[in-house]
């Protein structure tokens, strides 16, 4: 298992299986505008159902999991509930500082797993030491040498751990300061899920804390109840009995926003932190696939602004190195050639510093200047008319009162660049009745009326993101009305 770090490994969402590409973008021919903000909602809505129906029906991940019609809730008349066939998490970890053998300084260690896992074979056993090794990494990746505290304010934040067949499992953490009197040093409770829901396991984390002051015994009969629990599926909710002392028994409810495949962003931090022209430059610089290194103090703005910039890619996946954190041993890999996304705390900026070719983005609130390092085309990578129609799109978010709302008038402004530059691929993938389709890329292209779309369709292409993507296109079965322009 590497963790985070394989050079191409995230195919954890591409899945097989037929279905109509063409369905997927109700096609905008090339060089024609929308007929109203509705009919564009519209399209966007069929690509998004067929897109999701497509991972659906090839076993797709958490993020896209659609009802799989079994109930949760036997005897609940007022509201019917479907559990989504997965369990929340595989285990939770308690990552503990303790001091070194010579007592000069203090180690992360696992202190606690639930469940334990026992019966593993050698080689299952010995993955299971690299995971839980990553794991401590990831909980405290600051390198320093840390000291007992009598104050600390408790931090939430996520990482990625990716396979070596390139499935990905995510690993939630939140650190704290136990319960105690004096100086003691911070801990950390990790979930590790192959789910992606950052704002469910929040509160999971919250319950988990308010728990832990009382007694560390108090954490197990609630995790065990929870592990016990079917995911919800989009839109739905479980929830939980647990009882806590002087508090009685609880029932803690646990929804899943309907818009599923947004559940692991929040798109405020990254607005917060950026303005919207430089949201716009950090896009154009991920959709050309480039590296790019985030700065901040904080961890969870790191963790949360790195999944946002990924998310704004839908519904084409980045391919390449991808951690959120970036532990201090690990730093070298800032030095890789390839494409990256990485987040790196600012302590460490001076050893970052001196990279060139890429965008250096700087995250903190007392920061001097936002891209650090930058190529210097940035702002003319998109085509000009599209980047107003996006800052347009994104300026509606004024009117979202709730995250979700927030979430989808974002990811609206970028789905629709999609669809006005590249959304006519479909009648430009030739089928025949004993090969598999063909992209006719030269076609594709020049259909394209605008020459700075045009411009910029042409890098696009290039990338391994799109390469993929119609990869699994040319791989599908034809539709009733493909093979024809």
């Amino acid at each position: 298992m590497e963790a985070e770090m394989s050079g191409a490994v995230t195919r954890g969402r591409k899945e097989s299986g037929p279905t109509n590409p063409k369905s997927r973008w109700n096609t905008v021919p090339p060089g024609e505008e929308e007929d109203g903000r509705q009919g564009a909602l519209k399209r966007i809505s069929a690509m998004w159902s067929d897109f999701r129906g497509r991972k659906r029906d090839k076993g797709g991940d958490a993020e896209c999991a659609e009802p799989q019609a079994a109930a949760v809730a036997a005897g609940n008349t007022s509201m019917q509930r479907y559990a989504s066939g997965q369990y929340f998490f595989e285990y939770l970890v308690v990552v503990s500082l303790k001091k070194t053998k010579d007592g000069s300084s203090y180690e992360p260690q696992i202190t606690y797993q639930f469940p334990k896992r026992d019966g593993m074979a050698r080689c299952q056993r010995e993955e299971e030491e690299k995971t839980l090794k990553a794991i401590t990494l990831f909980c405290f990746p600051e390198g320093i040498n840390w000291a007992p505290l009598t104050e600390y304010h408790s931090e939430t934040f996520s990482f990625v751990l990716t396979e070596i067949d390139g499935s990905r499992r995510n690993g939630y953490c939140r650190r704290l300061l136990p319960g105690g009197k004096g100086a003691r040093p911070p801990e950390a409770y990790c979930i590790i899920s192959s789910v992606a829901c950052f704002g469910l396991f929040s509160k999971i984390f919250d319950e988990v804390e308010k728990r832990r002051q009382i007694s560390m015994a108090m954490i197990y009969p609630f995790m065990q109840k929870l592990r016990e629990a079917s995911f919800p599926a989009p839109g739905n909710t479980v929830e939980i009995k647990s009882f806590i002392p002087e508090s009685g028994t609880e029932i803690i409810s646990l929804t899943r926003p309907l818009d599923s495949w947004l559940e692991h962003v929040n798109f405020a931090t990254l607005f917060n932190c950026l303005t919207d022209n430089e949201v716009l430059l950090v896009f154009a610089a991920a959709v050309l696939e480039r590296r790019i290194i985030f700065i901040a103090d904080e961890l969870g703005i790191l963790s949360q602004v790195i999944h946002a910039v990924a998310a704004l890619l839908y519904p084409f996946t980045w391919q390449h190195t991808f951690i959120s954190i970036v532990p201090k041993i690990l730093i070298d890999v800032v030095m890789a050639p390839t494409p990256y996304l990485l987040g790196v705390q600012k302590r460490l900026l001076d050893e970052v510093y001196d990279q060139t070719d890429l965008l250096l983005v700087d995250l903190s609130e007392d920061k001097e200047k936002t891209f650090i390092v930058s190529i210097g085309d940035e702002s003319s990578i998109l085509p000009p008319k599209l980047q107003t129609e996006i800052l347009e799109a994104l300026s509606h978010r004024e009117n979202a009162s709730t995250t979700e709302e927030l979430n989808r008038v974002v990811s609206e402004a970028f789905l629709l660049f999609f669809v006005k530059t590249v959304g006519h691929y479909a009648s430009y993938v030739k089928y025949s009745c004993k090969t598999q389709g063909v992209f006719e890329k030269r076609r594709f292209y020049k259909a394209i009326e605008s020459k700075t779309t045009r411009h910029f369709v042409k890098k696009f292409i290039q990338t391994q993101m799109f390469d993929l993507f119609i990869q699994e296109v040319e791989q599908q079965q034809a539709g009733p009305q493909q093979g024809e322009a």
